[in-house]
C-alpha cells in the first residue's frame, strides 16, 4: 500500500469595524485550483465589543461555505468521471 502525503493551503482573513466582521476564506488546492468563500457576524448594539467572537463566528460561516463549495466540487467530478449522478455528500 502507497500513502501519498498531500496538503491544502487555507488562508482566512478578516475586515472589521465596531458592529460588523466579514472573513474570507480561501483553499488553494494541488493543482492550483482556487475555491473561495465569505462569512459575516453583526454585533448587537447590546452586546460587548469582542472582536475575536465576531472573528470566530464569520470565520466558522466562511469555512462552512467553503466546505459545501468543496463538496459541490467533488460531486461534480464524481459525476463527469463515472458518467451519472453521485448521491448527496453531507456534512
Amino acid at each position: 500500500m502507497t500513502h501519498t502525503a498531500v496538503g491544502w493551503h487555507v488562508e482566512l482573513e478578516f475586515m472589521e469595524d465596531d458592529q460588523r466582521t466579514r472573513a474570507a476564506a480561501m483553499v488553494r488546492l494541488p493543482d492550483g485550483t482556487e475555491v473561495r468563500a465569505h462569512g459575516h457576524a453583526n454585533r448587537h448594539h447590546t452586546d460587548a465589543n469582542q472582536p475575536r467572537v465576531g472573528e470566530e463566528i464569520a470565520g466558522a460561516r466562511a469555512l462552512n461555505e467553503l466546505a459545501l463549495q468543496m463538496l459541490t466540487k467533488a460531486h461534480g467530478e464524481i459525476d463527469d468521471a463515472s458518467g451519472r449522478t453521485s448521491h448527496a455528500i453531507h456534512i
